[in-house]
């Protein structure tokens, strides 16, 4: 019976990579007379998963648990066994073959769980796949340029579309290409003459480090000195990391099979102060082979060595598993596609960390066989259990992808892969020899506030001088583009390359898809910079360092020495060493891996914002059409200007920021435990549609204004509202990143004592009822709640004016001891800053409920201060009271039987005055009628207090603590 054919919807040459490129369809091209072309037909699930991704992180995980132990995650969402069957059996009348029957060992995954079947295809049979009138031809691109297509759209059996659901399209070949315009001359949009962006002109001035000295020194990973070093007993058991690595995976020159690469790494290792030998794990069933390439072009060995270099230097504990993907064997090209899946589906030695600096088909249009392949590829890490880190790209706002739009790679821009991005850290020393950042340096070195206080939310910690040249400065967005005249060019180099090369982070919206639910609950609405303003999901998602003014030092292509490199291919397995590292602490505290978890960090970043330095620095733009006056890598074209600048929190050009390791793995560890063990505490508030905002509990709540100019407030609790007025706050005045930021002991007393006394807007409190409603307007105008997902589980939410100049943060006073596993006679950590010039002390003591209670008494009752006594943790050196370590200075201390679920309180001592302030405005001194309150809250457990009566000079900064619950489980790897 003759085969019927339906066309395959949104299946041109032109949807499989040349989405936005304006370019009309090919023609005139002539049929290929003999070529070999392995293809994956991809089925749909047999269930959609969305409903369990969409679910909280714990949720994921315990549904992940019990579907695989009941053997039915597979049986669930992969592909359904019947349509799978149907598929396979209806192969063999069509006169194809799979890859498995052309070769039972080969470097491709094929089942039915992966609901993909690789088949081999020629001219002779690729008309029984793709119908009739389908035919691969060899033409030329609007360029004149040699390329290999088809013409108009591809079709399939009629039943696997109607019936069987194949609904995916991948081929393994790196030979087909995007189609662009050459529209020859254009007007180009301004730029500057010489460098484009600051920050990355250092030149012999760079720093050129080993990669554990990177994460060490500048983004304090937690897992660092002794706890690193195998040598010592003490390092920590970090998991095996999986590398995409297609085609390449251990091959050496002259040595395709790789049998040196074992003594290779070790020689780097031990130049980079490792005594150890690596564990080393090559999966190329379909075998590998060393490239032969001349610079400036791509050396995929080169790749590899960068991501196995930052890797082993940063983890030494870590076994690497290198994927060749499907390789050289039966007919295969080794496309990246099939080096992800091989990681993704390896069961044996299970990677629960995939990094990736490789690419393929990136401009795939939306609802094309070839989109739906590569989004449901990370779908499957995801059920995996897999955290993915994709290198977001090197190519700019453009992606190198001349259309004159701004464009990011959408195939891998997965909502479920974190999408890292590039930077370029500066220390002091490297800054001085930067003419584009002489400004910043010269000021920083003269002690200017303002200067001072942007770098020290990009990650600043110690106060910059001429003597401690080696430590960091500034961090900016990693962008090397530099025009000379009409031509683009670092200078010397040797290769003279801009706009169409890897010198800048990539950055963006990937519009052919929504904005991730975890971004639009940050409160982001990505939208691109040209004039088409399409909204989707932003890129990337965080950012490390990637080249500029500071290099890895990693092994060069060949393994044979050690150079100097770059890109986001550094700083995407730099992030995956984090992961790793985060992954060996919640083993130690009872959790499972991360896994996908980009809401995790979003969560992270709202409240705990010095989870992220913030840069604030940089430009990305490279956006251009082919043709024009401007010479970039040999080839003509013509910038058009649009891109994407850094800011103050997330942008499109660094996305939440660079990591502060250790305090990022305090904060997932305290979210994580919240998600799995405390669904009973109430949040401060409930949500729903009907009904608005309203009080969950009955809770005493903090209310704090902030503004850059006098509002009005008018708070609505229940049937009551009240209305005052809101000073400025002061420049200066102390925010959660900060605040947080000071409660790192290697942060510089000077650095706190240069912003002292900046007064904060008003502070008051609410005594709410549960069921009671809440709003808040500013200036009479209604407010936004736009991260309160996020925050409510911890103790706070904002409200935000339409502008973003004004907020309302609603906050308990008192923390919720949430202890890992519900586990009760645990040890907490108390974190001080302090930043008041007084005699200071603090004690912490545990309360009924949120309105602060003690046995029926309130705060401010006769009694209360003797029941808050009796109530004071014990230190682990005994006594209830911890003292202010003094001006400017940090201290940590220890509290012992704290249980979980106790809700814990603070009182201030002013030994200097001899008074007493306590976290309940109703329990201290009043003026002009009003209790006075003393305590803001700054987040994430963490609160600073105002030690003057009466109110001084408000800046709640005179003794900041944060209260840490988890830390201590385990090993202890995070005090």
């Amino acid at each position: 019976m003759a085969t019927t054919y339906a066309e395959l919807r949104h299946s041109t040459y032109l949807d499989f990579d040349s989405y936005r490129s304006g370019a009309d369809p090919l023609g005139g091209g002539a049929p290929v007379s003999s070529f070999t072309l392995n293809v994956a037909l991809i089925l749909a699930r047999a269930n959609d998963p969305a409903s369990l991704l969409s679910a909280d992180w714990a949720s994921r995980q315990q549904q992940l648990a019990q579907l695989e132990a009941s053997g039915k995650l597979w049986s669930t969402y992969g592909a359904d066994p019947n349509a799978y069957k149907n598929v396979h059996d209806d192969l063999a009348g069509l006169g194809i073959q799979t890859v498995d029957q052309v070769s039972p060992v080969n470097g491709y995954i094929s089942s039915p769980e992966s609901r993909t079947i690789w088949v081999q295809l020629d001219q002779g049979n690729f008309t029984n796949l793709f119908g009739p009138t389908a035919s691969l031809l060899e033409g030329t691109d609007p360029s004149g340029g040699s390329i290999r297509y088809w013409e108009g759209s591809l079709s399939l059996p009629a039943d696997w579309l109607t019936s069987q659901g194949v609904v995916g399209l991948w081929f393994d070949t790196n030979a087909f290409r995007s189609v662009l315009l050459d529209p020859g001359n254009g007007v180009v949009a301004p730029m500057v003459q010489q460098w484009q962006s600051p920050g990355n002109a250092a030149e012999k001035g760079q720093s050129d480090l080993y990669p554990q000295v990177i994460a060490d020194t500048y983004y304090d990973f937690p897992v660092a000195g002794p706890l690193r070093d195998p040598s010592t007993g003490l390092a920590v058991p970090t998991a095996a990391i999986g590398f995409v690595e297609p085609g390449v995976g251990t091959s050496l020159p002259g040595d395709d099979k790789g049998t040196g690469f074992q003594a290779a790494i070790d020689i780097y290792r031990q130049g980079a102060g490792i005594s150890t030998s690596a564990v080393v794990i090559d999966v190329a069933p379909g075998l590998q082979s060393y490239p032969t390439v001349a610079p400036p072009a791509f050396n995929p060995a080169g790749e590899r060595s960068l991501d196995v270099g930052v890797v082993t230097a940063t983890n030494p504990e870590s076994p690497l598993i290198l994927f060749a993907g499907s390789g050289t064997k039966a007919g295969a090209q080794a496309n990246a596609f099939t080096a992800y899946q091989s990681s993704f589906w390896d069961t044996v030695n299970d990677p629960k960390v995939v990094t990736s600096s490789f690419r393929f088909a990136t401009q795939s249009a939306p609802e094309s066989p070839f989109l739906i392949a590569s989004r449901e590829l990370f779908v499957d890490a995801a059920l995996r259990n897999i955290s993915v880190m994709n290198a977001n790209g090197d190519g700019g706002s453009g992606d190198q992808y001349g259309n004159g739009l701004t464009n990011v790679g959408v195939n891998r821009a997965s909502p479920y892969a974190l999408m890292v991005g590039g930077t370029s850290i500066s220390t002091v020393g490297a800054a001085m020899t930067d003419p584009t950042l002489a400004t910043i340096t010269n000021a920083a070195l003269a002690g200017d506030p303002a200067t001072l206080w942007q770098l020290i939310a990009g990650g600043l910690t110690t106060l910059p001088t001429t003597a401690n040249l080696d430590t960091m400065l500034i961090e900016t967005v990693w962008n090397r583009y530099y025009l000379d005249g009409t031509t683009m060019g670092v200078p010397g180099a040797r290769e003279q390359t801009g706009f169409l090369h890897n010198n800048t982070g990539a950055g963006g919206v990937d519009s052919t898809q929504p904005v991730p639910a975890y971004q639009g609950a940050f409160g982001l609405v990505p939208t691109t910079s040209d004039p088409h303003a399409l909204v989707g999901r932003g890129t990337p998602d965080v950012s490390a360092n990637a080249g500029g003014n500071m290099l890895y030092i990693v092994p060069t292509a060949d393994m044979a020495g050690t150079s100097n490199d770059d890109g986001t291919s550094a700083a995407a397995p730099l992030w995956a060493s984090l992961v790793s590292q985060i992954n060996a602490v919640f083993h130690d505290q009872e959790l499972p891996p991360l896994g996908y978890m980009n809401d995790l960090l979003y969560q992270a970043a709202t409240i705990a914002p010095a989870s992220f330095n913030d840069i604030q620095i940089g430009s990305n733009t490279s956006s251009f059409t082919l043709g024009g006056p401007i010479t970039s890598d040999g080839t003509a074209i013509t910038p058009t200007g649009y891109g994407y600048s850094a800011g103050p929190g997330y942008d499109l050009t660094t996305g939440l920021g660079t990591p502060n390791g250790l305090f990022l793995a305090r904060a997932l560890t305290a979210i994580a435990h919240e998600q799995t063990s405390y669904d009973s505490v109430p949040d401060v508030v409930a949500s729903s549609a009907s009904a608005g905002l309203t009080v969950a509990t009955a809770e005493t709540l903090l209310v704090q204004t902030t503004s850059v100019s006098a509002a009005t407030v008018s708070l609505f609790v229940g049937g009551s509202s009240d209305s005052f007025t809101s000073v400025a706050a002061q420049p200066y005045a102390w925010t959660s990143l900060l605040a947080q930021q000071t409660l790192q002991d290697g942060f510089d007393a000077a650095l706190v004592r240069l912003f002292d006394g900046a007064a904060q807007g008003a502070l008051g409190q609410a005594v709410a009822a549960s069921g009671n409603q809440l709003a808040a307007l500013i200036d009479g105008a209604a407010t936004l709640t736009p991260q309160v997902s996020f925050s409510n589980p911890f103790g706070f939410l904002d409200f935000v004016s339409t502008g973003a100049d004004s907020s309302v943060r609603l906050a308990r006073p008192v923390a919720v001891a949430e202890t890992v596993g519900g586990h009760d006679e645990q040890t907490a950590v108390v974190r001080i800053r302090q930043n008041g010039t007084d005699s200071l002390a603090v004690e912490l003591y545990r309360v009924d409920d949120f309105n602060g209670s003690i046995d029926g008494l309130q705060p401010g009752n006769a009694g209360y201060a003797a029941a808050a006594e009796a109530r004071a943790y014990v230190t682990t050196t005994g006594g209830t009271t911890i003292a202010g370590p003094g001006y400017g200075n940090y201290a940590e201390v220890m509290i012992a039987g704290v249980d979980a679920g106790d809700l814990v309180a603070m009182k201030l001592t002013d030994l200097t005055q001899g008074t007493v302030h306590w976290a309940f405005a109703q329990a201290n001194e009043s003026v002009g009628g009003h209790p006075v309150g003393h305590l803001w809250n700054y987040g994430f457990n963490t609160w600073g207090w105002e030690d003057t009566s009466g109110g001084g000079d408000r800046d709640y900064n005179d003794l900041v603590v944060g209260l840490d619950f988890t830390s201590t489980f385990g090993h202890a790897w995070l005090v």
